[in-house]
């Protein structure tokens, strides 16, 4: 069997056993995939409550498959964790139930090809990214912040609720570009945080004057790549658009 669902931001309560009653036919074998923003993976350092997290997968009798978001914390995913062969593709493992599919990554997952591309740009960043940096003293910058806050402003300060990586560089289009030749473009599912321009500008459209290079790449698979079907996350939205894409937050669905 394999699930998927929506972005969970550090709180992983849907996946319980009295929200998800099916996990209890599921073995290790069996995946539930997170379509970005898993945020296990979010403080600066180990804390005491990731771990406990990390314990709860372990024991979950599935195992847990997911792309990043533009939340998690890229300093320590990207450097921190072996990159292992997993299924066909390359993943970072988090632990022995937990795995990062890396972008531009194809998976043989029971007899179905997934085409991972995780990332997508941050939309909560209107009032700016704040960096340490920029800043004289500590002092200085822990004042910014609590203005900032007090004045109930959209900003996220970088290496501690914001990266640059969240967006893909070069090698990472050339890799998914090497990966999909190799498949004859052609998959089962395509597993993304973000959504093709096109679909963006139709149902989310007070984001389509933020396009980017990732989501008209998007759009370029859409056009060359035969799938069945296209899962992302990131709009906070639960909806099936035609019989080719869903958006997914709290639902979970299984796809096999």
């Amino acid at each position: 069997m394999i699930f998927i669902t929506g972005d969970c931001h550090g709180n992983f309560s849907k996946l319980n056993k009295s929200n998800f009653p099916e996990q209890s036919q599921m073995t290790k074998d069996d995946f539930v995939i997170i379509c970005g923003d898993f945020g296990i993976i979010w403080d600066t350092k180990v804390s005491k409550q990731e771990l406990n997290w990390l314990d709860w997968f372990d024991k979950k009798s599935f195992t847990t498959l997911f792309v990043d978001g533009n939340h998690e914390n890229f300093d320590r995913l990207n450097t921190e964790y072996e990159i292992v062969d997993f299924h066909g593709g390359k993943a970072h493992k988090i632990n022995d139930s937990i795995y990062h599919l890396m972008r531009g990554e194809i998976f043989e997952l029971q007899n179905q090809k997934f085409f991972a591309f995780g990332g997508a740009a941050s939309h909560d960043i209107k009032d700016g990214i704040i960096s340490k940096s920029d800043f004289k003293t500590k002092e200085q910058f822990r004042r910014r912040i609590s203005l900032l806050r007090k004045q109930g402003k959209e900003f996220r300060v970088e290496h501690i609720s914001w990266w640059k990586d969240e967006l893909p560089i070069d090698e990472e289009y050339e890799n998914a570009n090497k990966n999909l030749r190799a498949v004859s473009n052609e998959v089962d599912y395509i597993i993304t945080h973000s959504a093709p321009q096109l679909i963006i500008d139709e149902y989310f459209p007070k984001f389509s004057a933020s396009s980017d290079k990732l989501t008209l790449y998007f759009n370029d698979i859409m056009n060359s790549v035969k799938f069945k079907r296209w899962f992302f996350g990131h709009y906070h939205a639960d909806i099936d658009f035609n019989e080719s894409f869903s958006v997914l937050l709290k639902s979970i669905k299984q796809i096999v």
